[in-house]
């Protein structure tokens, strides 16, 4: 008789469709995992705004909340919407709620982590559409844009090319990037108690992942 396993719950807010099509997939992925000690719940909610979020959660213990966002590029506009994101994750604070907010960006954005699966991805981009290239490679597709790729057809079928063992590699591979932006001494910002780089690439997305795989003790 198969032993039953508990359910650990995780909350995320983020962005973009994509992102949220993929925390499905890891919950599938997961659940469906012999090895895996517990099952997972993953509340995910398409939400640009983590103070509406963190409003409309009802929690009675500490819970903590993964926001996974985008740091599109240096250029004033999109400067200064991820320091209101960042605004917004501390403002959380004031709700008197016991939610602790997470960030969980990419730099330039998430299909740097979808890379991340089944290449290194090292280099310094010019544009957010530079990407494509790299996703092409990765999953041996032929997207003729992002917005192609990220059609929940198309963005499906990329996913049903990885599985947990590329999860793994992909946190490793984020964790090799961070060590060499600190051996390249570039400097990590801080506001409002987020730490963050303004060069790409640069993650944090993965934080939120490793600590679900340890939890089930599949890393």
């Amino acid at each position: 008789m198969p032993v039953l396993k508990t359910t650990q719950k995780y909350y995320f807010s983020v962005e973009g469709e994509t992102e949220d099509w993929y925390l499905k997939w890891l919950e599938d992925k997961i659940n469906n995992e012999p090895a895996a000690k517990y099952n997972v719940s993953i509340d995910s909610s398409v939400q640009k705004n983590p103070l509406k979020r963190a409003k409309s959660m009802t929690v009675l213990a500490k819970t903590e909340v993964t926001h996974i966002c985008d740091y599109e590029s240096n250029e004033d506009i999109h400067t200064t919407q991820f320091k209101e994101t960042l605004d917004l994750l501390k403002e959380t604070k004031k709700l008197g709620k016991q939610i602790k907010y997470n960030l969980g960006y990419s730099n330039f954005t998430f299909e740097l982590w979808m890379v991340l699966h089944k290449a290194n991805c090292n280099s310094m981009f010019m544009h957010r559409k530079q990407y494509l290239d790299s996703i092409n490679k990765a999953f041996d597709e032929n997207f003729e844009s992002l917005t192609q790729y990220k059609h929940e057809t198309n963005f499906k079928r990329v996913l049903r090319k990885i599985n947990l063992p590329d999860v793994k590699d992909a946190i490793n591979r984020s964790k090799a990037i961070m060590k060499i932006n600190i051996e390249n001494g570039l400097v990590l910002q801080q506001y409002k108690g987020y730490k963050y780089y303004r060069e790409n690439p640069s993650l944090t997305i993965w934080e939120a992942m490793e600590k679900i795989m340890k939890d089930c003790e599949l890393l």
